[in-house]
């Protein structure tokens, strides 16, 4: 009787066992931020796109096709030719994700890595038309025209597949090594020319300098001509005992010049031989 109860119980849990096998592989999760697409072997890629969650499906017959439908970054390097023909390497970096409710239409498509069929395409044919339209010198006195430009046109293209660019930016852009050279030769011509301009510049300044000196000597002249006329010898005189006090007053601080008051005899005390 007991070995009948105990091969019961073994009997239920074996059927409990299978069912939850069955149950469990019948189960699938969505994560946040992705999304699923169900294809079916016998009606193909269903349109509903599963949201996040633990969902049913039928083993062997359906399958659940997971998408990441957060934004990613890519980087997309490009090398083409600028409207004066020179070469430009230029990196654009894109944040992309998928339209959810086009993931059927991805998958029938494009397949799970869409981005890497569609994105260096795409990214290459609007960087190589844009590009096209403006000179070395522009891409780089212009780059934020340039930029929207890109961003505008690589918008569209890529909604065309279902997919969205949340942000667009040219992270790298330099020219080839002819147009490198051209453009420091270049920077160096315009520092000599301000060089020249500037000596230009202290010359003619300088040149002012020395006539307005002389005019200024030529109008000191004039002046003392005029006192000398106005004076006449008087001014003359003036200077004469100005002379004569400056030549007294140094005598006077001399130890070799002895003053002799007139009308009286002194002898001077000479040195010994």
């Amino acid at each position: 009787m007991a070995a009948q109860f105990f091969n019961r119980i073994g009997q239920i849990g074996l059927g409990v066992a299978v069912v939850g096998g069955v149950v469990n592989s019948a189960l699938y999760n969505v994560d946040g931020g992705h999304r699923a697409v169900i294809f079916d072997r016998f009606a193909g890629v269903k349109n509903q796109v599963v949201g996040e969650g633990t969902h049913f499906f039928i083993p062997w017959i359906q399958r659940p096709i997971i998408f990441d439908i957060r934004s990613r970054p890519r980087n997309v390097p490009v090398i083409t030719g600028s409207k004066d023909l020179q070469n430009v390497n230029i990196t654009l970096r894109i944040l992309f994700r998928p339209i959810p409710d086009q993931l059927p239409k991805i998958y029938t498509i494009l397949g799970v890595d869409y981005d890497e069929r569609v994105l260096p395409s795409i990214t290459t044919e609007v960087l190589k038309a844009v590009v096209a339209q403006f000179d070395a010198g522009e891409l780089i006195t212009q780059r934020e025209i340039v930029s929207q430009k890109v961003s505008e046109d690589l918008m569209d293209r890529a909604s065309q597949f279902g997919v969205i660019l949340d942000d667009i930016s040219i992270t790298h852009l330099t020219f080839g090594k002819e147009f490198t050279q051209a453009v420091e030769l270049k920077q160096v011509a315009q520092q000599e020319a301000e060089k020249a301009r500037f000596l230009v510049e202290k010359a003619e300044q300088q040149k002012k300098a020395a006539i307005i000196t002389a005019e200024g000597d030529a109008q000191a002249a004039i002046l003392l001509a005029k006192s000398f006329g106005e004076a006449g010898e008087g001014l003359v005189e003036l200077r004469r005992i100005e002379a004569a006090e400056d030549i007294a007053y140094q005598l006077s601080r001399s130890r070799q010049v002895s003053y002799l008051p007139p009308g009286q005899n002194i002898l001077l005390n000479l040195p010994a031989q």
